[in-house]
């Protein structure tokens, strides 16, 4: 019986393989204002860039380099603290396989587990907005810097409701509204309504990018918990365009026995 694990990166490899097809475009095109190295090659370890502002600038494709922290985001070892509620919810869907996670039936992945998905997402900032276009589900997310506080009584949605602040040369995202239909990972963590998700974003060097996510669900979990892990930049390159069509590419899978 094949693990839940090896499913998923079987079923990524698939669509990975789907769309990278030799007719793509735009794949090898050398982006504008990327600091090189004599050779030509892009120099990932230049000094961060900032926009005109002042304030550190995150435009560019960004990715996870592996997929463990979407299989799980706890995938380090990290004490997960999960209340009797959630202990239950993540047992049923690890007894199942987790055949009943949302990107199963062609549903896009939320907040933590698109940060930490390895395909490539590309971010677009501005002032008072940074936008993330996610490349797997064609799908994408805003982050409002401009100000506005949270909504009192959000209509739960796939990615809540996320405002920005900047601590020194580090963006804090705040996010609740999500609903509960999403989960944290294709592991199957739970949470609940009350979700509340801080995500720390910090560009170290032209190249890579910090990430810490801070899980805060008291019906869930009995007390916050946190992960880190980063992201590489994708210079030269391009989104694909990736669509979910029937969940098509998951029967291609060999079968459970």
């Amino acid at each position: 019986m094949l693990s839940s694990r090896l499913r998923v990166a079987l079923q990524s490899a698939v669509v990975l393989l789907v769309a990278a097809s030799p007719h793509a475009q735009w794949l090898n095109l050398p982006t504008p204002g990327v600091p090189r190295l004599p050779d030509g090659k892009p120099n990932l370890n230049a000094p961060a860039p900032t926009t005109a502002d002042g304030k550190p600038d995150f435009s560019g494709i960004w990715h996870s380099p592996t997929p463990k922290y979407l299989a799980n985001l706890a995938a380090d070892g990290v004490e997960v603290p999960m209340t009797p509620w959630a202990q239950q919810i993540f047992k049923q869907r690890a007894d199942n396989n987790q055949i009943d996670r949302p990107s199963a039936s062609c549903l896009p992945h939320s907040v933590t587990d698109f940060d930490a998905h390895f395909t490539p997402h590309k971010i677009l900032q501005s002032p008072g907005l940074i936008v993330m276009l996610f490349e797997s589900y064609r799908t994408f997310r805003e982050i409002f810097t401009d100000g506005r506080a949270l909504p009192k009584d959000p209509e739960p949605a796939w990615f809540g409701y996320s405002v920005g602040r900047w601590d020194g040369d580090t963006l804090v995202v705040d996010t609740t509204g999500i609903h509960e239909k999403t989960w944290l990972d294709d592991a199957g963590h739970p949470h609940s309504e009350a979700l509340h998700v801080v995500e720390r974003f910090r560009r170290v060097n032209f190249g890579r990018m910090d990430v810490q996510i801070i899980i805060n669900d008291p019906k869930a979990y009995t007390k916050p918990w946190s992960v880190a892990f980063q992201w590489e930049l994708m210079p030269d390159t391009e989104l694909l365009d990736w669509v979910c069509e029937n969940n098509k590419y998951f029967d291609v899978l060999p079968k459970e026995r």
